[in-house]
């Protein structure tokens, strides 16, 4: 039986980039480990189709 870890991966994706009306999305796949940060990640990450940083939230 295989042990199930705390680090698990997760999908950031722009939060302002919906609201900008182009076309695309910008995502990012990072870890994340699930004892220490329960709660849905947010980070400030580079969007290359807005050109500037934006803030990231976690999806799924």
């Amino acid at each position: 039986m295989a042990k199930k870890g705390n680090r698990v991966q997760v999908i950031l994706e722009c939060t302002e980039h919906k609201d900008s009306g182009k076309p695309g999305t910008s995502r990012y796949i990072t870890t994340k480990n699930r004892k220490n940060t329960p709660e849905r990640m947010e980070l400030k990450k580079y969007n290359p189709i807005l050109k500037k940083m934006t803030v990231h939230k976690e999806i799924k």
